[in-house]
């Protein structure tokens, strides 16, 4: 089991900038992937950007490539998401989540950190 712990959001100004962090403990010698997504209510959970533990490769939603970064620091078991130029619309309840070594699903989700983007 992998345990996620969220933090980093808040409310800013569109054109503001936030950076997430999402920290894991338990067995994360098997993680595989971590990654970002976010949820309105009544809507679907969207997947925004998707890290590699081994090796780093990323991957982004078109909604937000150019815009957001994902990264992590293996050595602190934690991935991070900065956020700049946010929009209005990129207010949600954003989630980390950790796919573990021969999983095809997320396996693990962090507890949701709020982000509102004012206008």
């Amino acid at each position: 089991q992998v345990q996620l712990v969220e933090s980093g959001g808040g409310l800013v100004q569109a054109g503001g900038s936030l950076r997430l962090s999402c920290a894991a403990s338990g067995r994360t010698f098997t993680l595989y992937a971590m990654g970002w997504l976010r949820q309105v209510s009544g809507k679907e959970r969207e997947s925004l950007a998707t890290i590699r533990w081994s090796g780093g490769r990323t991957y982004y939603a078109d909604s937000v490539k150019g815009r957001f970064t994902i990264s992590r620091d293996n050595a602190k078991n934690t991935v991070y998401l900065q956020m700049n130029s946010l929009k209005p619309e990129d207010t949600a309840t954003y989630y980390c989540a950790a796919g573990l070594h021969g999983s095809s699903t997320w396996d693990s989700w962090g507890q949701g950190t709020q982000v509102t983007v004012s206008s």
